[in-house]
C-alpha cells in the first residue's frame, strides 16, 4: 500500500511539474516588459514604408506547438503620421494571410496594463485557419499603440500561434492559463 502511495505521488509530481519556463523579459529599448514561457529569440529588421525604413523588433519563443511573440515598431516624431495607415496595413496583412475577413473575425474586448499599472482597453482577435502546410492553426492577437515621451509612437503586436485540432473553441483555448498569462503580463510603458 505504501509503495502505491509513493508511485501515485511521484506520478502526480511529474504531471504537475511545469514545462513552461516563465521569465520576465525587460525590453527598455522597445519600452515594454513581458513574461515569456521560455527564453525568446530576438530578430531585428527594417520595414520599408512610404520611402522610410522603420525598425521592427520581434521577440519570440516556441514552446511545443505554440509560438509566443511580441513585435515592436517604433515610429519617430516625423513618422507618427504613418501610424493609422501602418496599423491598418499590419492588421489587413495578418487577416489576409489567415484568410479571415477582419469584419467578421471573432473578437472580444480586453484590457492590458501599462508598466505604471494603468488599465487600457484593447481588442483581442481569435483567428482559425489552415496554414500553407495544410495544418490547422489558431491565433490570438492584439495590437497596442503607446505614445513615447519624444513624440513618437510604439506599435505592438502581441500574439500566440498554435497548431490546433478542428472543432476546438479557440477563444476558450486561449483563455487557458499558459496563454492568458502571456497576454496579461505584457506591459508597455
Amino acid at each position: 500500500m505504501r509503495s502505491c502511495i509513493v508511485i501515485a505521488t511521484s506520478i502526480l509530481l511529474i504531471a504537475c511539474s511545469p514545462k513552461l519556463d516563465w521569465r520576465t523579459v525587460q525590453a527598455p529599448q522597445e519600452s515594454f516588459t513581458a513574461l515569456f514561457p521560455g527564453k525568446p529569440d530576438k530578430l531585428e529588421r527594417q520595414v520599408p514604408y512610404q520611402g522610410a525604413n522603420i525598425p521592427q523588433i520581434l521577440e519570440a519563443v516556441k514552446v511545443d506547438e505554440a509560438i509566443y511573440s511580441v513585435s515592436s515598431i517604433y515610429l519617430n516624431k516625423d513618422q507618427s503620421d504613418f501610424f493609422p495607415e501602418l496599423l491598418k496595413q499590419m492588421q489587413d496583412n495578418l487577416f489576409k494571410r489567415a484568410g479571415v475577413d477582419a469584419q467578421s473575425a471573432l473578437s472580444s474586448s480586453a484590457v492590458y496594463r501599462t508598466v505604471a499599472r494603468q488599465r487600457q482597453p484593447t481588442t483581442d482577435y481569435f483567428l482559425d485557419f489552415i496554414a500553407p502546410d495544410s495544418k490547422r492553426q489558431s491565433m490570438r492577437v492584439r495590437w497596442i499603440s503607446r505614445p513615447s515621451p519624444d513624440g513618437g509612437i510604439w506599435v505592438y503586436q502581441v500574439s500566440v500561434l498554435q497548431n490546433t485540432p478542428s472543432g476546438i473553441n479557440i477563444e476558450q483555448l486561449f483563455s487557458e492559463e499558459q496563454y492568458a498569462t502571456f497576454f496579461e503580463e505584457f506591459h508597455p510603458e
